[in-house]
């Protein structure tokens, strides 16, 4: 059985692993090619960039749910439970899509605003924003339609879309922002460009993979229909995991809004350093992903002795992958700081940012597994908000704020307090995964 299990966790999670791999190399690519151009263009898209992480913060929260769901009732081979709930899913998120377009396009300026007072940061900022935003529907789409792909069996095809996603987002970021090929030279804007294009493209990929599975694609009516049963069903378990993923992501955010008041040097390095972790962690990622569909499944079939012989499995495998990136990221850091085109401050700053995120991914892969996947295949949510909200906003943000502002400690304590909230929280996570509230099948009426 344990062999069987991991044999299918290995092809699920690997290639979730790979397609969350590219996704993060298109954001090196964006560092390095926009780094050759000057310290500030990068520095520009980093914290503009954290409008898109808002973003992406929401989308991960109903594509949670999507997932919960979607890999339920085709655990139980509920066709039509499948198509409502994730076309339900697919309605929220094009109105969060359209909102978040009209901001970058109406108000960049008072969006960079937020993350720094620097007017060179700003208007760099604005040129990337006024683009970017029309990737949020591209991409928006793309991940529900994808999710649906993923619960049921077509992960390969989802990482052969990523990779046509990314090999198209590198060669068009070469194009626009250098000015290749006979266009315009566009810098800092040409990334922005690329990224709406490039996922584009992906998406008319996947409706033509999806399309021609009529069991599994969402029509109009789908999205349309206004079930109340079901509506209420999602939002009694998706409206934790939204306001976690807001919570954590309004703490991680302002973690960025600290270290963008302590200058240029600070804000290029943590952006190397975030990068860095990206790449590299996808691999715990994906086995958080991976681990939550067979989990979503055993439980939809009502196999929940199997589920938690699993769920037992998945955590050991977290802390091993944990342990496995934070040594991998050691081993790179001569490598990184060789190719940075930083500062002489920038990159000392970037040597023990590099160090303390080997400690700090330990704790991200187990609660990624955990939080991220085990008790959210259940339908356990409630836990993860509360384990966030007193972590990131009653202890990593005050402190740090109190460390860069009042103390007016060095920008290294500071970015030492704010790589805490992952590490804090392993013991909460621990005892609340030995409690076993995560098994439960979403799927049963009067659940």
């Amino acid at each position: 059985m344990e062999k069987k299990f991991r044999a299918k966790i290995l092809n699920l999670a690997l290639p979730i692993a790979a397609q969350q791999f590219m996704l993060a190399v298109v954001s090196a690519c964006d560092a390095f090619m926009l780094g050759g151009l000057n310290q500030n263009s990068l520095s520009a898209v980093s914290l503009a960039s954290q409008i898109t992480f808002v973003f992406n913060l929401i989308l991960t929260a109903l594509t949670i749910g999507e997932n919960m769901f979607v890999a339920q009732y085709y655990g139980k081979k509920d066709f039509e439970g499948l198509r409502t709930s994730a076309g339900l899913v697919l309605r929220y998120v094009l109105l969060v899509s359209v909102f978040f377009l009209f901001a970058t396009l109406f108000v960049p300026r008072n969006l960079m605003q937020l993350f720094t007072n620097d007017t060179t940061l700003i208007d760099y900022g604005i040129r990337y924003l006024k683009l970017i935003g029309f990737s949020y529907v591209f991409s928006g789409i793309l991940q529900v339609l994808q999710g649906i792909l993923k619960n049921c069996g077509y992960v390969g095809k989802c990482t052969m879309v990523s990779a046509i996603v990314v090999c198209s987002n590198i060669i068009l970021n070469a194009i626009f922002i250098y000015g290749y090929l006979g266009t315009p030279r566009m810098e800092i804007a040409g990334a922005a460009l690329a990224t709406v294009i490039a996922n584009g493209i992906g998406l008319v990929i996947t409706i033509c993979i999806l399309y021609p599975k009529k069991e599994l694609w969402i029509g109009i009516a789908d999205i349309g229909n206004k079930k109340v049963s079901m509506t209420k069903k999602f939002w009694k378990h998706v409206y934790p995991v939204l306001l976690n993923e807001l919570v954590w992501g309004g703490g991680f955010t302002m973690y960025s809004v600290i270290l963008g008041h302590l200058g240029s040097d600070a804000v290029a390095a943590n952006s190397i350093a975030n990068i860095t972790k990206n790449m590299l962690i996808c691999v715990c990622t994906g086995f958080g992903y991976g681990g939550s569909i067979i989990l979503g499944n055993l439980l939809g079939e009502g196999n929940l002795s199997e589920a938690r012989k699993s769920g037992n499995l998945l955590c050991k495998i977290a802390v091993v992958s944990g342990c496995l990136t934070g040594g991998m990221i050691l081993l790179l850091t001569p490598v990184i700081l060789h190719f940075a085109s930083l500062t002489d401050t920038a990159n000392g700053y970037l040597k023990y940012m590099l160090f303390m995120s080997s400690y700090y991914v330990i704790g991200k892969s187990i609660n990624s597994m955990t939080i991220g996947g085990i008790f959210p295949a259940g339908g356990d949510t409630e836990f993860g908000l509360k384990c966030d909200a007193v972590t990131m906003w009653c202890f990593a943000v005050p402190l740090g704020f109190i460390a860069a502002f009042v103390l007016k400690l060095p920008v290294l304590l500071v970015y030492f307090v704010l790589n805490l909230d992952e590490l804090v929280k392993l013991p909460a996570v621990y005892k609340h995964y030995r409690k076993y509230n995560w098994l439960k099948n979403l799927t049963e009426k009067g659940e």
